[in-house]
C-alpha cells in the first residue's frame, strides 16, 4: 500500500523537493504551508507521517505538534535549524518520533522516514490482554491506558507503553540507557537520537512520577521501584 507523507513546511523550494524526491520512491506526498491547512488535511485524507517544520506563518509547530499528538497517532518528524538544539529537545519531550536540522540531505530524511514508518509498523503488535498493577496504579496494555491511583486515564502512546511495560517486566533491576532501548525499541530498529532521557521523562509526566517510581541511578541508568501484580 501506498504510504502518504504530509509536509508541513512553508518554504516552496523545500515542499517542491520533498514531493518530488519521495515520488521518486514511491511515496505519495502533499504540501501544506501553514498549520491550519495541515490540519484540514490530516481531517479528510489519511496520512502515515508527517515531516513538520517547527518554524511556521500561522502557528508555532510545537503547539501544533502537541495538537496532532492529542488527535491522532501519526510519526511525526521535525525540520529544525541547524543551531536550535534546544528545539530537538522540546520536540522530543512533546512527542516527536525524530528530527532532522536543516539544510538537509533529502536522502538522509528519506532514511529516517522508512526507520519510523518501520517501527509504526512493528508496534502494531497485539498488546497483553492481561493488567498490570502497581502502587496503586492499573495499566491496561490491550487499550493503551493507565488508570492513575486518583481515578484518573491516561492514555499512552505506544512508545510510552512500551516503556512503561519493559519497567514493569523488570521491576527492581537497575536497567541501562542501552538496555532500556533494547527492551523498548525491538526487532532491531534503529533510534537515531538515543534519546530515552527523554522518552523516560515523558513517561514521568505521565505518571506523575516525582523519581520515586522511576529511579535514577546517576550514570548508570534507571530501576523501577514499585512491587507489581498481573491478571
Amino acid at each position: 500500500m501506498t504510504k502518504r507523507i504530509l509536509v508541513i513546511d512553508d518554504d516552496p523550494d523545500i515542499g517542491a523537493l520533498l514531493k518530488e524526491y519521495l515520488g521518486r520512491y514511491g511515496f505519495e506526498v502533499e504540501v501544506k504551508a501553514s498549520a491550519r491547512a495541515g490540519l484540514q488535511q490530516l481531517a479528510c485524507q489519511r496520512m502515515d507521517l508527517i515531516v513538520l517544520d517547527v518554524r511556521l506563518p500561522d502557528e508555532d509547530g510545537f503547539e501544533l505538534l502537541s495538537e496532532l499528538r492529542q488527535r491522532w497517532e501519526i510519526p511525526v518528524i521535525l525540520l529544525t535549524g541547524l543551531e536550535e538544539s534546544a528545539d530537538r529537545v522540546v520536540g522530543l519531550e512533546l512527542g516527536a518520533d525524530d528530527y532532522l536540522t536543516k539544510p538537509f540531505d533529502p536522502r538522509e530524511l528519506l532514511a529516517r522516514i522508512r526507520a519510523v514508518l518501520r517501527r509504526y509498523q512493528h508496534a502494531q503488535t497485539v498488546w497483553p490482554e492481561k493488567e498490570y498493577h502497581f502502587a496503586g496504579y492499573r495499566l491496561l496494555p490491550d487499550r493503551r491506558t493507565l488508570m492513575l491511583p486518583g481515578g484518573e486515564c491516561q492514555r499512552l502512546s505506544r512508545s510510552e507503553l512500551r516503556l512503561l511495560l519493559a519497567f514493569l517486566r523488570h521491576s527492581g533491576q537497575l536497567l541501562s540507557r542501552e538496555r532500556l532501548l533494547e527492551l523498548s525499541h525491538p526487532h532491531g530498529e534503529e533510534v537515531f537520537d538515543r534519546s530515552i532521557d527523554v522518552q523516560v521523562l515523558r513517561l514521568r509526566r505521565k505518571l506523575g512520577d516525582d523519581g520515586s517510581l522511576i529511579f535514577t541511578e546517576r550514570g548508570e541508568g534507571y530501576r523501577f521501584t514499585a512491587e507489581v501484580e498481573t491478571d
